[in-house]
């Protein structure tokens, strides 16, 4: 019924409805604070040339007070909303893929009231360092259906809230970061294929859990009372689920969009290391030239590191309009997953 009162209106105001998908606009912001590999090693045994040949992490960004999700958020959405060339009024949706909050309850209304969308609809989405991409296929559903025109998605994380920075299997890889695209209606559907998939068995390998103890309200009454732990990583198992499912998954994508690893322009994968990027664009047979990686800068940003590295290379001229490009997300659930889209209208 809303459906059919949303395409009334629009055929009132002879506006016409298209179902295709495109996304049109992208920004990001990081936090001003860098934290080095040199750095680190003050805090934990450790050393640059340990890192650097393990990860490809040479720094990573942290956010300071009064750095929040929220602030870093606003701004790479306003970067994505002036590309698309639209206002923040006529943003429809804002989906925050986010796995870290200000606020548990969510942070995307906060993030739709410092943008001034007054008409949007907004909520979190919580696929961890796959959030990115599984943000991406929900918002085009949106779309596809005639619900939606314009919506913006935000992929960002804060993950140095909830690194133990004593544990250097884990407090070397992450950073903070936010990334934003805007998806529109459009006459020609430009996302040509997706697969994601799910698997909790394998959930103990990466993981931040809540851990609480009993406190009693009243004889036979309890309830727990705690937090969340920090991050807990089986770096060898995350890495070899990384390199088997992330090239099985561009492959289901790529065959949803009828076409080969030679349409791919570029491979825009989820940058938790420099390692499992190489390997995946190995097994692909895709060349080094055709790979984004920005790892080196940022550490794993989580569901930012996709929309961060692409709109770095969108707006240093690499990605252009028409390029068909290949995206990965892989993490903790575990989930991953992969959509083939072209950029632009």
């Amino acid at each position: 019924m809303t459906t059919d009162k949303n395409a009334e209106a629009y055929r009132r105001l002879r506006v016409p409805i298209f179902n295709g998908v495109a996304i049109t606009g992208s920004g990001s912001a990081v936090p001003t604070t860098t934290l080095d590999n040199e750095l680190l090693t003050q805090l934990v045994e450790t050393s640059d040339e340990w890192i650097t040949t393990r990860t490809g992490i040479s720094q990573r960004r942290l956010a300071l007070p009064p750095e929040s999700l929220t602030s870093l958020a606003t701004t790479a959405s306003q970067q994505a909303i002036a590309a698309a060339g639209i206002n923040p009024e006529d943003i429809d949706l804002i989906l925050l893929a986010t796995s870290t909050p200000d606020d548990l309850f969510g942070n995307a209304c906060r993030i739709q009231a410092e943008l001034g969308a007054v008409k949007a609809v907004a909520f979190d989405l919580t696929a961890a360092c796959s959030g990115f991409v599984f943000g991406l296929v929900t918002a085009a559903q949106y779309i596809r259906t005639g619900v939606y025109q314009n919506v913006l998605l935000i992929g960002g994380d804060i993950l140095s809230r909830w690194v133990d920075w004593q544990d250097r299997r884990t407090c070397v890889l992450f950073g903070d970061g936010a990334g934003a695209v805007v998806l529109q209606a459009n006459k020609s559907d430009r996302l040509l294929g997706f697969s994601l998939k799910s698997d909790g068995t394998q959930n103990h390998y990466l993981n931040l859990g809540y851990d609480g103890s009993a406190q009693e309200l009243s004889p036979g009454i309890n309830v727990t009372k705690g937090t969340y732990q920090p991050i807990s990583m089986n770096g060898k198992e995350v890495y070899r689920f990384a390199v088997q499912k992330v090239p099985e998954v561009i492959d289901k994508a790529l065959f949803a969009a009828d076409l080969t690893v030679d349409h791919i322009d570029w491979l825009v994968l989820h940058q938790a290391n420099q390692r499992i990027l190489n390997s995946v664009a190995d097994r692909l047979n895709i060349p080094e030239h055709k790979v984004i990686s920005n790892v080196a800068k940022y550490g794993n940003t989580s569901a930012a590191s996709i929309p961060i590295a692409l709109d770095e290379a969108v707006r240093a001229g690499k990605i252009k309009t028409n390029d068909i490009i290949a995206t990965s997300g892989f993490g903790a659930g575990l989930t991953w997953g992969a959509a083939i889209f072209q950029w632009g209208r």
